[in-house]
Protein backbone atom coordinates (compact mmCIF):
# COMPACT_ATOMS: atom_id res chain seq x y z
CA UNK A 1 0.00 0.00 0.00
CA UNK A 2 1.57 3.29 -0.89
CA UNK A 3 1.98 5.72 1.48
CA UNK A 4 -0.80 8.29 2.23
CA UNK A 5 -0.46 11.78 2.30
CA UNK A 6 -2.64 14.33 4.57
CA UNK A 7 -3.37 18.49 4.15
CA UNK A 8 -4.32 19.68 7.70
CA UNK A 9 -5.04 23.61 7.62
CA UNK A 10 -4.77 25.24 11.05
CA UNK A 11 -2.10 22.82 11.93
CA UNK A 12 0.66 25.10 13.77
CA UNK A 13 -1.28 24.56 17.46
CA UNK A 14 -4.80 23.10 19.17
CA UNK A 15 -6.60 20.59 17.28
CA UNK A 16 -4.94 20.90 13.98
CA UNK A 17 -1.40 19.93 15.17
CA UNK A 18 -2.92 17.15 17.23
CA UNK A 19 -4.69 15.84 14.04
CA UNK A 20 -1.38 16.54 12.07
CA UNK A 21 0.38 14.05 14.63
CA UNK A 22 -2.04 11.73 14.71
CA UNK A 23 -2.01 10.94 11.31
CA UNK A 24 1.74 11.21 10.89
CA UNK A 25 1.44 8.27 14.18
CA UNK A 26 -0.24 6.33 11.59
CA UNK A 27 2.14 6.51 8.48
CA UNK A 28 0.71 9.70 6.94
CA UNK A 29 3.22 12.19 5.35
CA UNK A 30 1.52 15.63 6.36
CA UNK A 31 1.67 19.39 5.17
CA UNK A 32 -0.11 21.59 7.15
CA UNK A 33 -1.08 25.15 6.30
CA UNK A 34 -1.44 28.05 8.73
CA UNK A 35 -1.20 32.05 8.85
CA UNK A 36 1.95 31.43 11.35
CA UNK A 37 4.79 29.48 11.05
CA UNK A 38 4.27 25.80 12.91
CA UNK A 39 7.95 24.70 14.98
CA UNK A 40 6.46 22.51 17.11
CA UNK A 41 4.26 20.44 15.11
CA UNK A 42 6.65 19.98 12.25
CA UNK A 43 9.37 18.98 15.16
CA UNK A 44 6.64 16.07 16.59
CA UNK A 45 6.27 14.83 12.29
CA UNK A 46 9.01 12.74 10.73
CA UNK A 47 7.67 14.02 7.22
CA UNK A 48 6.21 17.41 6.99
CA UNK A 49 5.60 20.32 4.67
CA UNK A 50 5.20 23.71 6.29
CA UNK A 51 2.47 25.76 4.64
CA UNK A 52 2.64 29.55 5.66
CA UNK A 53 -0.52 31.61 4.33
CA UNK A 54 -3.62 32.69 4.77
CA UNK A 55 -6.12 29.54 4.54
CA UNK A 56 -8.54 32.23 2.68
CA UNK A 57 -6.13 33.02 -0.46
CA UNK A 58 -6.83 31.28 -3.83
CA UNK A 59 -2.89 31.57 -4.61
CA UNK A 60 -1.48 30.50 -1.18
CA UNK A 61 -3.59 27.39 -1.35
CA UNK A 62 -2.53 26.42 -4.87
CA UNK A 63 1.04 27.31 -4.63
CA UNK A 64 0.95 25.32 -1.38
CA UNK A 65 -0.67 22.29 -3.03
CA UNK A 66 1.52 22.20 -6.14
CA UNK A 67 4.59 22.41 -2.94
CA UNK A 68 3.03 18.85 -1.66
CA UNK A 69 2.73 17.62 -4.60
CA UNK A 70 6.19 18.58 -5.38
CA UNK A 71 7.37 16.60 -2.35
CA UNK A 72 4.80 13.66 -1.72
CA UNK A 73 3.67 12.75 -5.36
CA UNK A 74 -0.19 12.37 -4.40
CA UNK A 75 -2.49 13.56 -1.75
CA UNK A 76 -5.24 11.68 -0.17
CA UNK A 77 -6.99 13.50 3.12
CA UNK A 78 -7.93 17.09 2.85
CA UNK A 79 -8.98 18.18 7.19
CA UNK A 80 -10.52 21.50 6.96
CA UNK A 81 -9.96 22.46 10.70
CA UNK A 82 -8.61 26.23 10.28
CA UNK A 83 -11.59 28.26 11.81
CA UNK A 84 -12.29 31.66 14.15
CA UNK A 85 -15.24 32.17 16.73
CA UNK A 86 -15.08 35.22 18.11
CA UNK A 87 -17.94 36.23 20.88
CA UNK A 88 -19.90 39.43 20.56
CA UNK A 89 -23.34 40.35 20.82
CA UNK A 90 -25.21 39.99 17.60
CA UNK A 91 -26.00 43.71 17.15
CA UNK A 92 -22.35 44.88 17.31
CA UNK A 93 -21.25 42.61 14.72
CA UNK A 94 -20.23 44.49 11.97
CA UNK A 95 -20.56 43.49 8.08
CA UNK A 96 -17.03 42.76 7.87
CA UNK A 97 -16.67 40.75 11.04
CA UNK A 98 -19.36 38.58 9.66
CA UNK A 99 -17.43 38.74 6.11
CA UNK A 100 -14.30 37.23 8.43
CA UNK A 101 -16.04 34.97 9.87
CA UNK A 102 -17.07 33.74 6.87
CA UNK A 103 -14.35 33.61 4.64
CA UNK A 104 -12.30 31.37 7.46
CA UNK A 105 -14.88 29.46 8.37
CA UNK A 106 -17.11 28.37 5.11
CA UNK A 107 -15.14 29.98 2.28
CA UNK A 108 -11.93 28.60 3.16
CA UNK A 109 -13.00 25.02 3.22
CA UNK A 110 -14.85 25.50 -0.45
CA UNK A 111 -11.68 26.89 -1.83
CA UNK A 112 -8.79 24.25 -0.22
CA UNK A 113 -11.56 21.06 -0.90
CA UNK A 114 -11.48 22.60 -4.65
CA UNK A 115 -8.11 22.95 -5.66
CA UNK A 116 -7.34 19.94 -3.79
CA UNK A 117 -10.01 17.56 -5.58
CA UNK A 118 -7.80 17.11 -9.22
CA UNK A 119 -5.07 15.21 -6.91
CA UNK A 120 -7.50 13.31 -4.96
CA UNK A 121 -9.07 12.21 -8.19
CA UNK A 122 -5.74 11.62 -9.34
CA UNK A 123 -4.84 9.25 -6.43
CA UNK A 124 -7.89 7.15 -6.52
CA UNK A 125 -9.00 7.41 -3.04
CA UNK A 126 -9.51 10.42 -0.61
CA UNK A 127 -10.74 11.42 2.69
CA UNK A 128 -12.11 15.25 3.13
CA UNK A 129 -12.92 15.84 6.88
CA UNK A 130 -14.35 19.77 7.61
CA UNK A 131 -14.17 20.33 11.40
CA UNK A 132 -17.75 22.04 12.30
CA UNK A 133 -18.98 22.63 16.12
CA UNK A 134 -21.97 21.54 18.46
CA UNK A 135 -22.53 25.13 18.85
CA UNK A 136 -25.04 24.80 15.57
CA UNK A 137 -27.33 23.09 18.43
CA UNK A 138 -26.00 24.88 21.42
CA UNK A 139 -26.28 27.91 19.41
CA UNK A 140 -25.11 30.38 21.55
CA UNK A 141 -26.18 33.68 21.36
CA UNK A 142 -22.83 35.75 21.21
CA UNK A 143 -21.84 33.32 18.31
CA UNK A 144 -24.55 33.97 15.64
CA UNK A 145 -21.80 34.49 12.87
CA UNK A 146 -20.06 31.28 13.53
CA UNK A 147 -23.23 28.91 14.59
CA UNK A 148 -24.13 29.99 10.49
CA UNK A 149 -21.14 29.56 9.24
CA UNK A 150 -20.76 26.12 11.04
CA UNK A 151 -23.93 24.95 9.80
CA UNK A 152 -23.28 25.91 6.68
CA UNK A 153 -20.14 24.24 6.40
CA UNK A 154 -22.19 20.67 7.64
CA UNK A 155 -24.77 21.41 4.54
CA UNK A 156 -21.12 21.85 2.66
CA UNK A 157 -20.18 18.04 3.57
CA UNK A 158 -23.77 16.85 2.96
CA UNK A 159 -23.96 18.07 -0.23
CA UNK A 160 -20.50 17.50 -1.38
CA UNK A 161 -20.37 13.82 -0.31
CA UNK A 162 -23.03 13.10 -3.17
CA UNK A 163 -21.19 14.68 -5.33
CA UNK A 164 -17.50 12.79 -5.07
CA UNK A 165 -19.32 9.58 -3.90
CA UNK A 166 -18.35 8.21 -7.49
CA UNK A 167 -14.82 9.00 -6.71
CA UNK A 168 -14.33 7.02 -3.85
CA UNK A 169 -13.86 10.51 -2.10
CA UNK A 170 -15.90 10.89 1.26
CA UNK A 171 -16.77 13.83 2.80
CA UNK A 172 -17.49 13.69 6.52
CA UNK A 173 -17.33 16.36 9.40
CA UNK A 174 -16.52 16.55 12.77
CA UNK A 175 -18.74 18.39 15.14
CA UNK A 176 -16.82 18.74 18.67
CA UNK A 177 -17.99 20.90 21.98
CA UNK A 178 -15.71 23.39 23.25
CA UNK A 179 -11.76 22.44 22.98
CA UNK A 180 -9.88 23.44 25.47
CA UNK A 181 -6.90 25.20 23.21
CA UNK A 182 -5.04 28.39 23.35
CA UNK A 183 -7.36 30.13 21.40
CA UNK A 184 -10.43 28.98 23.04
CA UNK A 185 -8.29 29.85 26.73
CA UNK A 186 -8.59 33.47 25.45
CA UNK A 187 -11.94 33.09 24.11
CA UNK A 188 -14.07 31.64 26.50
CA UNK A 189 -11.72 30.75 29.42
CA UNK A 190 -11.78 33.86 31.81
CA UNK A 191 -15.31 33.53 31.18
CA UNK A 192 -15.89 30.64 32.81
CA UNK A 193 -16.78 28.88 29.73
CA UNK A 194 -15.62 25.81 29.84
CA UNK A 195 -17.19 25.36 33.10
CA UNK A 196 -20.80 26.14 32.06
CA UNK A 197 -20.20 24.04 28.78
CA UNK A 198 -19.07 20.99 31.31
CA UNK A 199 -22.21 20.71 33.40
CA UNK A 200 -24.38 20.15 30.36
CA UNK A 201 -22.42 17.51 29.05
CA UNK A 202 -22.64 13.73 30.35
CA UNK A 203 -19.08 13.40 30.25
CA UNK A 204 -17.44 15.43 33.30
CA UNK A 205 -14.47 16.70 32.22
CA UNK A 206 -13.32 19.46 29.28
CA UNK A 207 -12.73 18.47 25.66
CA UNK A 208 -9.19 18.05 25.27
CA UNK A 209 -7.72 18.00 21.47
CA UNK A 210 -6.82 14.55 21.95
CA UNK A 211 -10.63 13.24 22.70
CA UNK A 212 -11.18 14.35 19.12
CA UNK A 213 -8.44 12.18 17.16
CA UNK A 214 -10.05 8.83 17.59
CA UNK A 215 -12.82 10.17 15.34
CA UNK A 216 -10.79 11.18 12.85
CA UNK A 217 -9.07 8.45 12.53
CA UNK A 218 -11.98 6.23 12.31
CA UNK A 219 -13.00 8.57 10.00
CA UNK A 220 -10.25 8.52 7.57
CA UNK A 221 -9.76 4.82 7.55
CA UNK A 222 -9.89 3.29 4.40
CA UNK A 223 -12.57 0.57 5.82
CA UNK A 224 -14.99 3.51 5.89
CA UNK A 225 -15.73 4.04 3.08
CA UNK A 226 -19.16 3.66 3.36
CA UNK A 227 -19.17 6.32 5.50
CA UNK A 228 -20.13 9.67 3.63
CA UNK A 229 -21.84 13.18 4.18
CA UNK A 230 -22.18 12.35 8.17
CA UNK A 231 -21.91 14.74 11.06
CA UNK A 232 -20.61 13.11 13.94
CA UNK A 233 -20.92 15.46 17.26
CA UNK A 234 -18.48 14.85 19.49
CA UNK A 235 -19.15 16.93 22.48
CA UNK A 236 -19.52 14.58 25.53
CA UNK A 237 -23.07 13.73 25.50
CA UNK A 238 -24.18 17.91 25.71
CA UNK A 239 -27.49 18.02 26.79
CA UNK A 240 -28.43 19.83 23.87
CA UNK A 241 -28.26 16.53 21.31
Amino acid sequence: METRTALVTGAAQGLGQEFAVALAGRGYRVAGLDLVPQPVTAAKVLDYVELIGDVTDESTIEEGLERVIDRFGTLHVVVNNAGVYPQKPFEDTTVEEWRRIMRVNLEAPFLVTRAALPYLKAAGWGRIVNIASEAVLSAPPTMVPYVASKMGLIGFTRALASALGPYDITVNAIAPGMVRTATAERTVGADGGFEHIRAGQAVPHTQQPTDLVSTLLYVVDEGSGFLTGQTLNVSGGSTYL
